[in-house]
């Protein structure tokens, strides 16, 4: 088990080296290690060396002049300046908020940044403000959409917080695939089968290979087929890459560069890096603030006396689960996959640092 405080220290210390100005490391290492904390673990410091990785090969900017590149009272296109998206995502947040303060409602679409992270750290800086927040990121393609054989979308998350009073807040954070790809590559990583209903082959035919999008298969959107609710998934996907990147002037479909610096970049681009969409929602631009609270506070007290299906103990609230590993976790440390741990060590004597 690893202590949060001292990895959230190492990863700091990494991105400090690569030349990130103080604050642009601190948020960055605290992105990956909130993901880490909330056992979102294909999204936490598994992925410092690939962002390092990035940034040896000139696609990641460590020190962006990410601005505002037009705007309005309520919305906002920002261009990230190559800069690591888990700086530019709360950056964009940050001024969906300030928008939403002003304007009750605040939007913000980014082009030119790279891989954010998780979906929900993004989301829920909008909790403290008593605003809902909505994120979502459009990624290379891995998903092929229902009835093709060919990736031409990425597993483009969406999340979704939502202040509650006294209970905790409703956080949604999901791939609008089975899973996300980080997860396929845990199953890499431990030399373990896929389940069945995520991955397809070359010939679109379902298969528990981890190594099938190696090998000409994809991912398959939410649902898994036809006949499951894949086309939903497919809207899904197409919708945050339309939201993402059609409309922020990114990259979008198969053009989305690669999250691993081994692979190329694809060719003739039709935007700038990767897209993002953020929004902030003042809730007394609605109703009084504490009412609503009230009003959530029923909602997920009354979700949680559902009657549970036989096999399982109770009925849980998007954002619970990560929640309560956050809090085993901060107490008695983040596991970490030896293969993981023997990736930054790798980092560590990269940069000379001590892990």
């Amino acid at each position: 088990m690893f202590s949060h405080e001292k990895l959230k220290r190492f990863c700091k210390e990494v991105f400090l080296t690569m030349g990130c100005p103080q604050e642009h490391a601190e948020t960055a290492a605290d992105v990956l290690v909130t993901a880490d904390l909330r056992g979102v673990d294909s999204h936490g410091v598994v992925r410092l060396s690939g962002y390092v990785r990035l940034w040896e090969i000139g696609r990641v900017n460590a020190n962006p002049n990410i601005k505002v590149v037009h705007e309005t009272a309520s919305t906002a296109l920002i261009d990230g300046d190559r800069g690591l998206g888990l700086v530019v995502g709360p950056e964009a947040m940050k001024i969906a908020i300030d928008k939403a303060n002003q304007a009750g409602t605040g939007w913000v679409a980014v082009k030119n940044s790279n891989h954010y992270g998780i979906a929900g750290y993004h989301a829920m800086l909008a909790l403290e403000h008593d605003m809902i927040g909505i994120t979502m990121t459009n990624a290379s393609a891995h998903v092929a959409p229902t009835f093709s054989v060919e990736r031409l979308l990425g597993t483009n998350p969406i999340s979704v917080a939502v202040p509650a009073g006294k209970e905790p807040p409703f956080v949604a954070d999901f791939a609008t695939t089975p899973v996300a790809y980080g997860k396929i590559e845990m199953y890499q990583r431990k030399g373990e089968p896929v389940p069945l209903g995520w991955l397809q082959d070359e010939k679109g035919c379902p298969t528990t290979n981890a190594y099938a999008t190696h090998e000409g298969g994809a991912l398959v959107p939410l649902g898994g087929d036809r006949e499951h609710g894949s086309h939903k998934g497919y809207c899904l996907g197409a919708i945050v890459d339309i939201f993402s990147a059609v409309l922020s002037g990114a990259n979008y479909g198969p053009w989305v560069p690669p999250f691993p610096a081994y692979l190329p970049v694809p060719e003739n681009p039709v935007g700038q890096g990767i897209g993002h969409f953020l929004g902030a929602m003042r809730i007394d631009a609605f109703r009084p603030a504490d009412e609503f609270k009230a009003n959530m506070d029923t909602w997920i007290r009354r979700f949680r006396r559902s009657k549970p299906a036989q096999g399982h103990k109770r009925v849980l609230i998007p954002g619970d689960p990560e929640a309560e590993t956050m809090e085993k976790r901060k107490s008695r440390g983040i596991p970490l996959l030896e293969s993981v741990v023997e990736d930054l060590k790798g980092v560590a004597d990269k940069f000379g640092i001590k892990f």
